[in-house]
């Protein structure tokens, strides 16, 4: 019975957080995955669907990290299959991108259906060089696609019509498709409904492996979704993602999603302010959110993990007092995180008194004054006072009081009176 592994968006070359060792970790993921559940699993062939490259154009040191794994499957013996992702396809126009040249050069089978406008069959046997589609040695047919975003309700048709132009399957057939299905993830247009590829199982598809959205999901016991090797973004840590090891017997499709190859921990923490920190305790909550999930092993530093504070709520002091550079370097050294992420996404607390239609000018400057005094987490207990202050302040202004004179008012308005010797003897 034909067993496999079927991946899907390696992303091999990922750049974002501009981490050598984050880019790595992609590299780490395929490899150990492979190794694991490929060669030491014994499977008959590997499917890639889609997006084995992060980009089109790519560093010598990515193309090292695909050879370099593809080369351990060729040495094991077993044949690796692969589509065009939206990542990694060819741009319109050009014959050849990085995964024709691994096909080239014999690490991989590419399986890209024909040119119908050049009068090129849809679907023609791999002669060793190109072709749509296979029929191996252990008794299965898998079939190719591009990538075709938008058009890929389209795209089924013509595949459905190809198919039924091939000669009988030798056994199980397999399609290699690279789009999603609706209902997975949010925010995601030109999602495929269930009855756009139901025409595939119509068709003679067994099988349909999925990539592109990077969360693992499977439906109807024949479509299925490895999602991503490894987290491309930090929203992503919530989803499952693996790899599948495929049996296909007598009893049907046996598919066991595998998740236990190294990749990086990711670790998501969230802290609401609730208007009464000033922005030193702020800082303190911060650190011991992190240091509770360091002790309940939330949080391991050893792993060097990825790691994201989100702080949510309003604060009573101007936001900007609080130096979150700095807070977010002492967060990282205390959690020893790879990337350490503060997302501060607070408001700062904002008052709006009722004012009467027929309030006068001293009323309506009085009130003004109470609202940014109480927004304030440092004066807001002494509002009323500091207010009146302002307003007497304001007065001997216009009664030309000379600069000392409004200095010394503005120091015995602000510091207590109790202080005003301590002080005058520090100075």
């Amino acid at each position: 019975m034909p067993r496999f592994l079927h991946l899907a968006d390696v992303h091999l070359g990922f750049d974002r957080y501009d981490s050598k060792t984050r880019t790595q970790d992609f590299f780490y993921a395929f490899n150990d995955a492979i190794e694991k559940y490929a060669i030491a699993e014994q499977v008959d062939f590997v499917l890639i669907a889609g997006d084995l490259f992060e980009h089109r154009n790519i560093q010598p040191a990515i193309l090292n990290q695909a050879q370099s794994c593809l080369q351990e499957l060729q040495a094991a013996g077993i044949p690796v299959l692969a589509i065009e992702g939206n990542h990694d396809n060819r741009p319109y126009g050009t014959k050849t991108n990085w995964l024709r040249y691994l096909a080239d050069w014999g690490l991989l089978i590419l399986l890209e259906p024909g040119d119908i406008s050049a009068d090129e069959p849809f679907y023609s046997a791999w002669d060793g060089q190109s072709g749509g589609y296979i029929d191996l040695d252990c008794g299965v047919r898998i079939l190719g696609s591009s990538w075709y975003g938008a058009s890929a309700p389209k795209a089924i048709e013509q595949i459905v019509a190809g198919m039924q132009a091939l000669p009988p399957s030798p056994g199980p057939t397999i399609l290699m498709f690279h789009h999603g299905m609706e209902g997975q993830i949010a925010r995601y247009q030109g999602a495929l409904r269930y009855a756009d590829v139901l025409p595939l199982k119509q068709a003679g598809v067994d099988y349909l492996a999925l990539g592109h959205i990077h969360k693992n999901y499977e439906m109807e016991g024949w479509i299925f979704n490895p999602g991503s090797t490894e987290a491309n973004s930090i929203e992503e840590a919530s989803y499952k993602r693996g790899a599948y090891l495929v049996e296909i017997n007598q009893s049907g499709i046996q598919a066991v999603l595998k998740q236990d190859y190294q990749q990086r921990s990711i670790v998501r923490l969230r802290l609401a302010a609730t208007g009464q920190e000033t922005a030193e305790d702020l800082e303190k909550l911060a650190i011991a959110t992190l240091e509770q999930a360091i002790q309940k092993q939330q949080i391991q530093p050893a792993a060097a993990p990825i790691v994201e504070l989100r702080i949510t709520g309003q604060v009573g002091f101007d936001r900007l007092e609080l130096d979150t550079r700095r807070v977010q370097h002492q967060l990282q050294q205390l959690s020893n995180a790879l990337i350490f992420l503060l997302k501060y996404e607070v408001d700062s607390v904002s008052y709006a008194t009722p004012m009467a239609e027929d309030a006068n000018r001293l009323q309506i400057e009085r009130e003004v004054f109470l609202d940014l005094l109480t927004a304030h987490n440092s004066y807001k207990k002494r509002a009323n006072e500091l207010a009146e202050g302002l307003i007497a302040l304001k007065e001997q202004q216009l009664e030309g009081r000379s600069d000392p004179e409004l200095y010394q008012f503005v120091r015995s308005l602000l510091i207590p009176d109790h202080l005003h010797a301590v002080l005058d003897e520090e100075l």
